[in-house]
């Protein structure tokens, strides 16, 4: 008796998150050493300290521009930042890692063509990924919704369904009324 992988011979397609990371690495770039005690952004000093601040050092890298102090930081002193990295860094975004990667995978899924999986059954694949955050999974089930036959979670072979597109009812048919569903009420007092 010949063995089948039936999975193979599915037409599942698998989509994986962690395709969308380039790999390289993210560093996060805190701006308190640049205050006077870590605390007050005065302009000049915070000026001189960007222009006497090595940049290359971040070549091809992902930055995460914060301040690890309770200092009220204005705006522009992270678009100052922003600018000397630009051409330079992978990447920049204002917060830690988790909000420079949430970012990353948001452009990344934006910039998806999702025609690809027009009517096909689509398995997210989740392996519990270091780099790809919870909610790019959110967005990835949203976007394939709008095209997908099918989602599922896991691996092609073990996969746990999400959604399956509503097959078309033909006209004139009843909806049918949900069965073992009560309605949702506070107890009655008695009088």
């Amino acid at each position: 008796m010949d063995i089948v992988n039936r999975v193979a011979e599915s037409d599942i397609t698998t989509y994986n998150l962690e395709d969308l990371w380039d790999g390289k690495p993210v560093v996060e770039f805190d701006l308190a050493p640049m205050l006077v005690e870590g605390l007050v952004l005065r302009e000049v000093p915070f000026r001189e300290a960007v222009k006497a601040h090595d940049w290359s050092q971040y070549e091809g890298q992902h930055v995460a521009i914060f301040c690890s102090t309770d200092a009220i930081i204005p705006t522009w002193a992270a678009m100052l930042i922003a600018s000397k990295l630009d051409g330079i860094a992978a990447s920049v975004a204002h917060g830690r890692t988790a909000d420079l990667l949430r970012d990353h995978f948001t452009r990344a899924l934006d910039r998806e063509d999702w025609s690809q999986f027009e009517g096909k059954p689509v398995v997210i694949k989740g392996c519990g990924s270091s780099v790809v955050p919870a909610n790019a999974y959110l967005i990835a089930t949203q976007k394939l919704q709008g095209v997908a036959k099918k989602l599922m979670y896991g691996e092609p072979c073990s996969s746990v369904p999400l959604w399956r597109k509503p097959t078309a009812k033909p006209a004139g048919a009843v909806a049918a009324k949900p069965v073992g569903v009560k309605p949702v009420g506070l107890p009655k007092r008695k009088a």
